[in-house]
């Protein structure tokens, strides 16, 4: 096998007829995917059509990406690339004439900045990791149809890029063919998103201005009538620049006057990215995207699941396209990696992939959505279209109250709420001070009294097992499903067991007497246990798993 690992040279064509997993595509989700089943000690080969370095659009990261570059072991390479700081966004958005800036430092300590980054470096340092990690990748070889066996994913038929073809045959394929989708529009899974109805035109500037200190290096967006645009400075000295527009407008302006002159046209309406533009050449493009925002009905099957820009695409305000791209890799690989293992747990995973992929979906969907409500920089077709009425408002309100009450941050959540629409940060707000009052009284009790508390669980909230995520693998345990966290909380053996035993009369302590009573403690480790189980409460209390610690707090939320 060659270094490249190349289809059709040395010992691969000899071997290429079977592996336990086929990965379709070597972007990150795939290159993701591929690195972590191959250090799982599978045999993973991946099929990418194109030959890396390619182009691709998508430059921008979020800090959450970056814990997962960690843990494919290939942060240090990206690090090292020389690609330009991301510590947030400057926008021309809301009611404001005037750019204001948002930092990733206010939300997120640990990880207050992320990258822009030239995406055919990027992906090439990723798909040169899967490689390094033991992925057999074969570059220049497009997959054409996936095979089935009694309604199983079994394998894949690919071309070479010289006409040849091949089949490996597989126990798991992981779509992640891009917009193109390979096993989504064979199954005829899409549906179009009907409220994000865009086209993009983008291209590649030299020369262009940069924002002023301290935002020289902030991706900036800015409303204008007929859309949006973003400009994204990039180390090699270009900047990415592109225009949102109304999809059938979009499509109407390029027919009438050509993708150059439409693009030219767009960013010239909009006069801040035009400000630094000026004497600014365009080096490449521009290019047309058309019709982009959509999602899969399904996202795993029998022998199969779909990762990345494979399952769902959204708008790309919030730059979510490469960190929904290695978060599906990693979920897949865990997904198809634990099946392999076990195959008794693929049915429960595939829920736990489904419940945790959609669920990062649909906080991006809500946050955009909210998002293009608050604009209001402009009155024109393509932003009434886009405002939501108020018969729409609670549901996307609902959904984002959710997602804020308790998630980790991922890039742009306070931006939001700032400038959500009437009634939308009110909400929010509400819930912001239940969780404060929650917490105020948890952090003022002492331990004897949290030990004395009764834990009610929250309406709906419940107690299951379930497949649940451990690093890079699912495996079986329990977790505390609630309307804040439908994805499910992982609990410990004894917590879970003491919430499935909560009634709304016993204390913790009582609940905790009892299992450690049933386990034969003897009395320091059954202090010790009530100490971790209070704790433990405490911490779902703030959450609102739990709704209400009797003697803790009156009339708490």
């Amino acid at each position: 096998m060659s270094g490249r690992g190349d289809a059709g040279e040395g010992s691969a064509a000899a071997r290429e007829d079977r592996a336990d997993a086929v990965v379709i595509g070597g972007g990150p989700a795939g290159s993701a995917a591929a690195t972590l089943l191959a250090r799982k000690g599978r045999r993973v080969v991946l099929l990418e059509r194109e030959r890396f370095p390619r182009e691709h659009v998508g430059e921008s990261l979020l800090p959450a990406s970056l814990p997962i570059l960690e843990a494919l072991g290939a942060l240090p390479a990206v690090e090292a690339a020389g690609f330009l700081p991301k510590h947030g966004a400057t926008m021309v958005w809301g009611t404001d004439a005037e750019p204001w800036s948002w930092y990733f430092r206010e939300t997120n300590r640990a990880w207050p900045s992320a990258f822009q980054v030239v995406r055919s470096e990027f992906d090439r340092i990723l798909l040169d990791h899967a490689r390094a990690s033991g992925a057999e990748v074969r570059e220049g070889c497009r997959a054409i149809e996936a095979a089935f066996a009694d309604g199983r994913a079994s394998g894949v038929r690919y071309r070479r890029d010289d006409g040849r073809e091949g089949m490996i045959e597989a126990a798991w394929v992981v779509d992640a063919s891009g917009q193109s989708a390979l096993l989504g529009r064979a199954l005829g899974l899409r549906e179009w998103d009907s409220f994000f109805r865009n086209l993009a035109l983008y291209g590649y500037f030299e020369g262009a201005a940069r924002l002023p200190e301290p935002d020289a290096t902030n991706i900036f967006i800015e409303s204008c009538e007929r859309g949006w645009c973003w400009t994204i400075p990039l180390h090699t000295g270009r900047s990415s620049v592109g225009v949102v527009l109304d999809a059938e407008a979009g499509r109407r302006a390029v027919a009438e006057s050509g993708a150059e002159a439409a693009f030219r046209a767009h960013v010239e309406a909009a006069p801040r990215t035009a400000a630094l533009l000026a004497g600014a050449r365009l080096a490449d493009g521009p290019h047309v995207v058309r019709d982009w925002s959509y999602a899969s009905r399904e996202v795993a099957g029998p022998g199969w699941a779909l990762a990345g820009d494979a399952a769902c695409f959204v708008d790309p305000l919030f730059s979510s396209g490469v960190h929904l791209a290695l978060t599906s890799g990693l979920l897949a690989a865990a997904l198809a990696g634990s099946a392999l293992a076990d195959p008794a747990i693929e049915e429960a995973a595939a829920d736990a992939y489904r419940s945790l992929f959609l669920g990062q979906y649909r906080n991006f969907h809500q946050l955009a959505r909210l998002f293009y409500a608050s604009n209001r920089s402009a009155d024109s077709y393509f932003w009434e279209a886009r405002r939501l009425s108020g018969d729409e408002a609670s549901g996307p309100r609902e959904a984002f109250v959710r997602m804020v009450a308790g998630q980790s941050p991922i890039g742009y959540e306070r931006a939001v709420i700032d400038r959500a629409p009437p009634g939308f940060a009110e909400g929010v707000a509400a819930v912001e001070a239940g969780r404060a009052r929650r917490r105020a009284a948890v952090e003022a009790a002492s331990p004897q009294r949290l030990a004395a508390a009764v834990p009610r669980l929250a309406s709906g909230a419940r107690v299951e097992r379930r497949a649940v995520l451990d690093g890079d693998e699912f495996r079986w345990g329990r977790a505390l499903t609630s309307e804040q966290r439908p994805e499910g909380v992982e609990l410990s053996q004894p917590v879970a067991r003491l919430l499935e035993a909560a009634d709304g009369r016993a204390s913790v302590a009582g609940l905790a007497a009892r299992l450690a009573s049933g386990a034969g403690l003897d009395d320091g480790a059954a202090a010790r246990l009530t100490a971790r189980m209070a704790s433990a409460v405490a911490i779902l209390y703030v959450d609102g798993a739990i709704e209400s610690l009797a003697g803790l707090e009156d009339g708490a939320e």
